[in-house]
């Protein structure tokens, strides 16, 4: 085995077992999921024709700070393919230790980045950080299950680092971002290619272009562009219908 990939299999390993387990009852508008026996690292909810994958825990953030992830997955010209502006006001969904949240916010002087997460743990990190270094343009959220709890009409840009495919309600969260989003606001979604087998990473934890686009269109998103510039990630630009 290549020790290169020893980490991706930390992580995958850290994301089932530190993972709460999913709500199996029925819900508020459950005619949208559908329920089976999990797959191995899933959860057995599945949402048009995807099982979701389970939540990567707060243990696994020294992977997300991993020295070898720019090489890896080449970030700051993902970064640059979501061409942000000076003033532009950016909510970072699911931002981890803020590996992204950070860098997005050096783009932002005049702007403001809210990193959101919905693990206590996750964002004391981001905190000891902001307050180590004195990030002034940087506001933490706890979100929940089903929104990030953003204003309407309030970003010009979200974004989402391989996170979307663990939502547990990927439909309510995503009304809640399209409802967040400025008219002509852009949604940027960072997925590994499902399409690419040499992608070091489960199925369960990548995602296709056409699974995607079905799924956003859901919520009344069009896909205006995949940037393939990326290693191993597709860099998926949607924008409001």
């Amino acid at each position: 085995m290549s020790l290169r990939l020893l980490p991706l299999l930390v992580y995958l390993t850290i994301c089932t077992s530190c993972a709460a387990q999913p709500d199996q009852s029925p819900e508020a508008g459950s005619a949208t999921y559908t329920f089976k026996a999990p797959s191995p690292n899933g959860t057995g909810k599945y949402y048009l024709g995807r099982e979701i994958s389970y939540v990567m825990g707060h243990l696994a953030a020294d992977w997300l700070e991993r020295p070898e992830r720019e090489e890896e997955e080449n970030v700051s010209q993902a970064i640059e393919n979501m061409d942000i502006q000076a003033d532009e006001r950016i909510a970072d969904i699911g931002a981890g230790s803020g590996y992204y949240t950070f860098r997005m916010a050096r783009k932002v002087p005049r702007g403001k980045v809210f990193a959101v997460d919905i693990q206590p743990e996750m964002l004391d990190l981001m905190q000891q950080r902001i307050e180590g270094e004195g990030i002034k343009n940087v506001e933490l959220i706890r979100g929940s299950e089903t929104s990030p709890k953003l204003e309407a009409n309030s970003v010009d840009l979200v974004t989402m680092v391989d996170v979307y495919h663990e939502l547990s309600h990927p439909r309510e969260t995503m009304q809640n971002i399209v409802s967040a989003l400025r008219p002509g606001g852009r949604f940027v979604l960072l997925e590994y290619r499902m399409e690419d087998p040499t992608v070091p990473i489960k199925q369960l934890h990548k995602m296709s272009e056409e699974q995607a686009v079905r799924e956003m269109e859901s919520v009344g998103l069009r896909l205006r562009e995949n940037i393939g510039n990326l290693p191993w990630q597709h860099c998926m630009v949607f924008v409001k219908e």
